[in-house]
């Protein structure tokens, strides 16, 4: 059978004996859709009866809300897959349920629907699948050429003693108190809430959480997205998706899991944002990471003569597949990690450069590790020129630039022996953005010049990539000559800390270096591929080979080695 981009999948299995049958009934599901799966609870749904059948209320108890955590917490599994659990039919307690009789249009139209419904003989049983089609026509939005599967015949037999290995065994919401909490009671009922989070990258961890708040809230909901100063100290901030594309994907799921709902998607600029100063707001969702955070807006609150809402704490989602240095739960710094090394943008075409040489432009702010990557490359067979190098050839007596440096800066920048006296050169043009450009207006053709004679070098040895080791590469519009730009990144305080280390200077010295260079978030935006040397040599290893098996599946011809 086809793979369809989007399908729904109706669960009619009672909820108590569904857990231990998710995994292979997702892993059914991924084999048909490859994008978006909408699921929809139905237990005891029937389609073997004649009358059509119609959507019934699912009272939103604890079990439901730890059946949707293990549905996202198995979809792990399948990371190429959108699983979107849909909360129309969920009514929390004392609730007024809105009409079930309009269809709902999803953001991708399902092609395919797909139920756990089994059949009296086991088989795919016609009038069922009919049945099935017109109860998915009558509720979502579909694709006027439906197809529908029954999936039991797919994932052989029910009974299943063992749990599915990854998923959570506990409760998704921590309980107030010590106190046995039954599956069959009802979560609380509240009519506006909040939740907040970066929500990068929009994981099954964020979808849980998000899930959570709209079973709780029955009109309003306000989601809080970090931005700006928030996200400077999270890992990796220059791959962080742009805040506008943070709220479109937020948009567009909270809008297929619960339509019901009125969702205000603010900024979140402080620590407390609207939770710590809204009135109306009853309870605020939290994760185990962030359940202090939660405390202090109640303090806030306090302090400001507002109530204490209601915290509830969603338990962390394991990280199926973590890797060293990788956090041990879902998360979107794991996300990020995994971009270190894949190509992020199509490359360049330079039809001007050697047709047997692929170039790569290598750069990054001073004391991110920039170096140490390119003899990484060296190591995998590449060809790497050194513009520094290119530089000192091109300063020396009798080198091209020599004489247009002296006739620009005057005698007095000669050591006696009549070589370039670099430092002297360097506190000329230090904050002189005239004397600067005066110097780069010189220097950057003709090391580009000296760059185009080594790559015509590698040529000649059989050199098939090539790797051009620049700090000042798109400052000095040196992307013209490269298929693509490689970043390698670090935090600030990182890079600054090496700086002094290597060179001997004073912490605001680094800083002012810093400062006259490209920002890492500048440098990445015009980048291909981002590597970064933060964690051990064997990890930076590791990214680098990534990085270089992913490009020889871009250039056929490119050696497997030295």
């Amino acid at each position: 059978m086809a793979v369809f981009r989007s399908g729904l999948l109706v669960l009619t299995t009672p909820l108590a004996s569904l857990t231990p049958c998710l995994a292979p009934i997702l892993t059914s599901a991924a084999k048909l859709v490859n994008q978006t799966l909408y699921v929809h609870l139905q237990p005891g749904l029937s389609l073997e009866s004649p009358a059509q059948p119609g959507s019934s209320p699912v009272q939103a108890t604890y079990e439901v809300v730890d059946l949707i955590t293990h549905l996202y917490a198995g979809a792990d599994v399948h990371r190429n897959l959108d699983v979107r659990v849909l909360l129309t039919n969920i009514r929390a307690k004392n609730a007024f349920q809105p009409t079930l009789s309009s269809v709902q249009n999803l953001a991708h139209p399902p092609e395919i629907v797909l139920t756990d419904f089994q059949t009296l003989d086991g088989s795919q049983y016609n009038p069922a699948k009919q049945q099935l089609e017109r109860y998915a026509t009558s509720c979502y939005s579909c694709s006027p050429q439906l197809v529908s599967v029954l999936l039991y015949p797919e994932y052989g037999s029910r009974e299943q003693s063992e749990k599915p290995q990854g998923l959570p065994s506990f409760s998704t919401i921590k309980p107030a108190s010590t106190e046995a909490r039954s599956p069959k009671q009802r979560v609380g009922c509240y009519n506006h809430g909040a939740v907040g989070g970066t929500f990068d990258r929009l994981h099954n961890a964020h979808k849980v959480l998000l899930s959570v708040a709209c079973i709780l809230a029955q009109e309003r909901l306000v989601v809080g997205i970090a931005d700006q100063d928030l996200l400077k100290s999270k890992l990796l901030p220059e791959l962080l998706q742009p805040y506008a594309v943070r709220v479109e994907h937020l948009s567009e799921f909270l809008a297929d899991i619960k339509p019901s709902l009125t969702f205000d998607l603010v900024p979140l600029l402080d620590p407390y944002g609207p939770a710590g100063s809204d009135p109306s707001l009853e309870f605020l969702v939290v994760s185990e990471e962030t359940s202090r955070g939660g405390m202090a807006v109640n303090h806030f609150r306090l302090e400001n003569d507002l109530e204490e809402l209601v915290l509830y704490q969603i338990k962390l989602l394991k990280e199926p597949n973590q890797e060293e240095s990788d956090e041990d739960k879902v998360s979107s710094s794991n996300l990020r990690k995994q971009m270190l090394g894949s190509l992020l943008r199509p490359p360049h075409k330079r039809p001007e450069l050697p047709p047997d040489l692929y170039v790569l432009g290598l750069t990054g702010i001073s004391g991110s590790g920039k170096s140490s990557i390119a003899q990484r490359l060296k190591g995998l067979g590449a060809y790497v020129i050194d513009s520094d190098h290119l530089g000192h050839r091109a300063y020396a007596p009798g080198g091209p630039a020599y004489q247009l440096v002296v006739d620009a800066f005057g005698p007095d920048i000669l050591h006696t022996d009549g070589t370039i006296n670099r430092k002297i050169l360097g506190s000329r043009v230090f904050g002189n953005k005239k004397q600067l450009k005066i110097l780069t207006d010189i220097m950057w053709p003709i090391i580009a010049k000296l760059a185009q004679e080594e790559m015509d070098l590698a040529v000649a040895k059989g050199k098939h990539v090539c790797v051009i080791d620049a700090a000042m590469l798109l400052e000095a519009g040196w992307q013209n000559m490269v298929h693509e730009v490689w970043t390698v990144v670090i935090p600030e305080t990182e890079a600054i800390q090496r700086i002094v280390n290597r060179d001997g200077l004073s912490e605001a010295a680094a800083r002012s270096r810093l400062q006259n260079q490209m920002t890492g978030q500048q440098l990445v935006d015009q980048s291909h591929v981002v590597l970064s040397t933060l964690w051990e040599p064997q990890v930076t290893q590791r990214q680098v080979e990534k990085a270089w098996n992913l490009l020889q599946s871009r250039i056929p011809k490119m050696p497997s080695g030295p």
